[in-house]
This record gives C-alpha cells, sequence and structure tokens, in this order.
C-alpha cells in the first residue's frame, strides 16, 4: 500500500499503524491549505515577520529565510513553523494583495489569470474565436438587447469591398 495518496500526496493510515490519528490530522491539515486556495500575497520571497496560524503564501523566485529552496510552494504557517505544499500544474489561487488570481503552469510557474471577461483578447461562447473572429458565437439565436430607448449595432466596414 503507498504511504501517500496521487494527487494531493495526502499521508495515507497504514495497516497496523499506531497513533492513527496523527496520520488523519496531518491529511486535514494539507485540504485545509489547499481547498479554496486563497494566499495573502505571492509577491515576497521571504515569511513575514509575525505571521498568523493558518496564513498561506506563495514564495516568490529567490525564497530566502526559511523560504530558501521552496520557490512557487505554498508555504503554511502553523504550530509556529513554516510547512510547504508543492502545487501541482493547473491549481488555482486567488491572491488577496494585490488581488488577483493565479493558475499553476508546471514551466511557467505562477501566472496571472484573467477573472474578468474585460479587455479579453478572444471570446468564444459555444464556438472557438481566432485572432480574426475574436468574438466567436454559435447560437440559434443571438440577443442583443437595449438599455433605454433603443439599440445601436455599429458595424465598420474598413473598405467598400468588405462584408457586413
Amino acid at each position: 500500500m503507498p504511504d501517500t495518496s496521487h494527487a494531493l500526496s495526502l499521508p495515507l493510515i497504514q495497516p497496523s499503524q499506531a497513533q492513527k490519528h496523527v496520520t488523519h490530522n496531518e491529511a486535514l491539515r494539507i485540504l485545509d491549505a489547499v481547498v479554496q486556495l486563497v494566499v495573502i500575497a505571492a509577491d515576497q520571497s521571504g515569511p513575514p515577520t509575525a505571521p498568523q496560524s493558518g496564513d498561506r503564501y506563495i514564495v516568490a523566485p529567490s525564497g530566502v529565510g526559511a523560504w530558501l529552496g521552496h520557490d512557487g510552494d505554498i508555504a503554511v504557517y502553523a504550530d509556529a513553523a513554516w510547512s510547504f505544499i508543492t502545487p501541482l500544474p493547473g491549481w488555482t489561487a486567488q491572491v488577496l494583495a494585490p488581488q488577483s488570481a493565479v493558475l499553476f503552469d508546471a514551466v511557467l510557474g505562477w501566472q496571472t489569470v484573467s477573472t474578468t471577461l474585460e479587455n479579453t483578447a478572444e471570446l468564444g461562447i459555444n464556438a472557438t474565436a481566432d485572432p480574426t473572429n475574436r468574438l466567436s458565437v454559435s447560437a440559434p439565436a443571438t440577443l442583443l438587447n437595449h438599455e433605454g430607448a433603443g439599440h445601436q449595432l455599429k458595424i465598420n466596414k474598413a473598405t467598400a469591398s468588405d462584408t457586413s
């Protein structure tokens, strides 16, 4: 039987293991740290001077002090010590300061991702957008509703031979 779970490396209780509560509690601590992951910051390379139990950070590159060698890991403060969780590709976290969302990539590390559609380069709704068709909608109907006295749809044709 393996010692840890496959995805989160949670410690597994072994047959005939004494003090099973220790293994179980360690697994709960890991789950508590990474489920609905919210970190205080992702731009600090060293621990804060007065951390509170439960504080979580993403260690910025060139970690120092207690965070040395843990670049990109999730630092969790509990029981007056730091523990570290290595993220897996696809993990996301909400960052409180500055407020943002980040996604972990195995090659690029933590990358900021947009949480709104504002200034989105391409948007596909039930379809795939591309650099030419940056807004692509595949639907039996599309409603563009008015806000006020009417609705204007403006189509800019660059040249007379362009279609609209």
